[in-house]
């Protein structure tokens, strides 16, 4: 259901850490739609990205009282708490025996230079921030936030020194920054 009521920002975070449930539910409806294409580009599986889902929301309402709004906005701090939930699902031992049965993981970094337009992008609500970004970018954000891999993981698959890695996702984050920043979402 959608919510017709409009909060600030700051009117979001004082109703999530005084557990409004009204809030809270404008939350989920304001923010469910990008943090599940999040998900769902990390775990590649609509059915494992709804449960994620559910997990990242209870521990938004269960640690509202742990956000900072001086380290970021709150989208930026569910995006996180979403991203990292996701990564965890995706590296744990079950999903990853259940992914075997459905493909072949190593096929995904089999080719150099793998990233590709990948069906969910749309979901994200984010897609419009990631077109403005160079190819070699969006390479790099899709390892590293949706696919989990480390920078020396990327190194290897990019078949680029690990410094330069560094020096690239750098440039690609604060690139995404200034274009976040310099939008309304």
């Amino acid at each position: 259901m959608e919510s017709t009521a409009t909060y600030s920002e700051a009117e979001l975070v004082r109703g999530l850490t005084a557990r409004d449930e009204k809030v809270f539910s404008h939350i989920y409806d304001l923010y469910s739609p990008a943090l599940f294409g999040v998900i769902v580009k990390t775990l590649n599986d609509t059915g494992a990205a709804n449960d994620v889902l559910q997990e990242v929301f209870l521990k938004i309402w269960r640690n509202a009282d742990s956000y900072d709004p001086s380290k970021g906005r709150l989208f930026t701090w569910m995006l996180n708490i979403a991203r990292n939930a996701a990564i965890d699902v995706l590296r744990s031992k079950s999903f990853k025996q259940e992914q075997k049965t459905s493909y072949n993981t190593d096929e995904l970094y089999a080719i150099k230079g793998i990233i590709t337009e990948q069906p969910g992008n749309e979901h994200l609500g984010f897609s419009k921030v990631l077109e403005k970004l160079t190819k070699e970018q969006r390479t790099l954000i899709d390892l590293a936030y949706y696919k989990g891999c480390t920078q020396e993981e990327i190194a290897r698959i990019m078949d680029i020194p690990l410094g330069t890695v560094k020096t690239r996702m750098r440039n690609a984050i604060n690139q995404l920054r200034t274009i976040i920043n310099t939008s309304n979402i």
